[in-house]
């Protein structure tokens, strides 16, 4: 197994126990931990679907990546108001 593989494992067991603690009610959507979760996860597939010049996965993996960083800044916003 090359580093790669490592790492494209790890990115997306990272976005999956997001995924998961959410589904089972262990971890709210809207808390930056998911958030950070997802961006990590995500950020980390997109850059080897980059590499790879993988369009589709990177399309997929980059706009969770952004979306998930929207939801970060947000909740920093939202933080900073209270």
């Amino acid at each position: 197994m090359h580093t790669l593989d490592v790492l494209e494992i790890v990115g997306a067991v990272t976005v999956l126990v997001a995924f998961a603690a959410a589904q089972a009610g262990r971890l709210r959507q809207r808390t930056v931990t998911y958030q950070l979760l997802n961006l990590l996860g995500s950020g980390v597939l997109a850059t080897i679907a980059a590499v790879q010049l993988s369009w589709g996965f990177l399309l997929l993996e980059g706009s969770w990546a952004v979306i998930s960083l929207i939801g970060l800044l947000s909740l920093n916003r939202k933080e900073q108001t209270a």
